[in-house]
């Protein structure tokens, strides 16, 4: 499936949308965007509150846009960040993002633009997830 995927274009929305991050407290910017089974993609970027608790990381921002338009099975998702080197999405948002994609393949690039390709299992090996609640 992943050679279905445009990456590159995942990268490019996920660097837009952090164009529009609100961080004025990191000055850390992160745009993602995630694309669902249906080939749209949702772009989010990180918005940070002065009550740092109510921020919302971008990864998360672009999984509540898709979930809100209907959108519940995520295949890829890229994320963008302002460094160097390449970073990958925290915990929180690992977690998010296996709920709405447990075999998706996640795309982390550095300022330039330069990706490297994840799978869920890599970045959130034996994880938990809605199968393990006995429904």
């Amino acid at each position: 499936m992943d050679n279905l995927i445009d990456f590159q274009a995942l990268v490019n929305s996920a660097a837009a949308a952090k164009e529009k991050a609100h961080c004025p407290y990191s000055n850390f910017r992160v745009g993602a965007a995630v694309l669902t089974e249906d080939k749209k993609i949702f772009g989010g970027c990180n918005v940070e509150n002065a009550s740092y608790g109510v921020g919302i990381c971008a990864e998360r921002t672009a999984i509540v846009k898709a979930v809100s338009e209907g959108h519940k099975k995520i295949i890829a998702c890229a994320v963008s960040t302002d460094m160097d080197e390449i970073i990958a999405p925290c915990g929180m948002c690992r977690q998010a993002l296996r709920e709405f994609g447990p075999g998706m393949t996640i795309a982390c690039a550095n300022k330039d633009g330069k990706y490297q390709t994840f799978t869920m299992d890599e970045l959130l090996p034996k994880s938990f997830g809605p199968e393990h609640l006995g429904k």
